[in-house]
């Protein structure tokens, strides 16, 4: 049985969104491929202090704002480095979001270092640990769903440009209660608004035509219900590379079924009390972490959800919050 050894890592982020990459310097296992800065936490330590001490010494900096991410486990085999073979072992990285800090980033290990955007790493080889945490990063923390229905279609759409002129960089087109046809027109508007900003749209699965009809219209994806979910046996091998697929989840079983399956992310849902569903039971937030805890894909809290609750979903392990009411308002 390998050992298992706790590690503290940092996404320390720019305000542009880039975050920082390190190159492993040589004499250590894995020399020369990039990682997140941070070391091992010592048995006398928190996470916090570790990292803390960590990145003093490595980069030179001390961090003024810690929020705590998820805990991934990754179990590396035994290598050979530098004619000596090295064992077996299991890591278990606690992240956190680093953004404000004290002191100027310096490579004092003699490491390389990086600037790198979330959707397009231009550094190799990435240890392998890290690979799930690239691809969550490379969404954003809030995904946000169409409300025609409540709101109408014109005031929807002066505050999706709102949105997007804010920085809104994921939709989910989810109008229940149009045809086919009207959803054809409301997707094509919502195309035509979102492409000068770079923004992804999804268009929900409710009618069983979401993937068909996605990349009809030139979507950047499709959001499966968890009834289509369960239906999938395999995730489909025709779609474009940027096509993003996702679901809705209620429990462990829609979970695990969109992690078996290879999906891009996930949401979760209701934490919380909503608006159109006052009574209706819900996971609360112990519930929701303890789901996802385990998970390798990107998960969303929905349901009751507003922009403070953010913070709250990150460090129950989720990358942020979807909303339907409270992001048009």
């Amino acid at each position: 049985m390998s050992k298992v050894i706790h590690v503290a890592a940092a996404i320390i982020q720019r305000k542009d969104g880039e975050f920082l990459l390190a190159s492993r310097p040589q004499g250590k296992p894995w020399a020369g491929w990039w990682e997140f800065p941070g070391g091992k936490i010592e048995a006398n330590e928190t996470p916090e202090q570790a990292l803390t001490r960590e990145l003093q010494e490595e980069l030179g900096i001390t961090p003024t704002q810690l929020q705590p991410w998820i805990i991934r486990r990754y179990d590396y085999p035994a290598i050979a480095e530098n004619g000596h073979a090295s064992e077996a072992k299991t890591v278990l990285l606690h992240f956190y979001f680093v953004d404000r800090w004290q002191g100027e980033i310096q490579p004092i290990e003699g490491q390389q270092l990086a600037w790198q955007h979330p959707q397009k790493v231009t550094v190799s080889p990435v240890l392998p640990a890290n690979a799930p945490i690239m691809k969550a990063l490379a969404l954003p923390p809030i995904y946000a769903i169409s409300n025609v229905a409540e709101m109408g279609e014109a005031a929807f759409l002066k505050s999706l440009k709102k949105q997007l002129d804010l920085g809104l960089s994921l939709i989910q087109v989810r109008e229940k209660q149009l045809s086919e046809a009207d959803l054809t027109v409301l997707v094509c508007q919502i195309l035509n608004l979102a492409k000068p900003f770079g923004a992804k749209v999804l268009l929900n699965d409710h009618l069983g035509l979401g993937l068909d009809l996605a990349l009809k219209l030139g979507a950047h994806g499709a959001h499966l219900t968890s009834r289509s979910l369960q239906q999938l046996t395999e995730k489909p091998s025709n779609l474009p590379a940027f096509f993003l697929l996702a679901a809705s989840c209620h429990h462990a079983d829609d979970c695990q079924k969109a992690q078996h399956l290879g999906l891009d992310f996930v949401v979760l849902s209701p934490v919380l009390p909503t608006t159109s569903h006052l009574d209706a039971p819900t996971l609360g937030w112990e519930t929701f972490e303890s789901l996802i805890k385990n998970l390798e894909i990107p998960v969303y809290a929905l349901g009751g959800m507003t922009k403070m609750g953010i913070s709250k979903a990150l460090s129950c392990g989720a990358r942020g919050v979807a909303m339907q009411r409270d992001i048009w308002l």
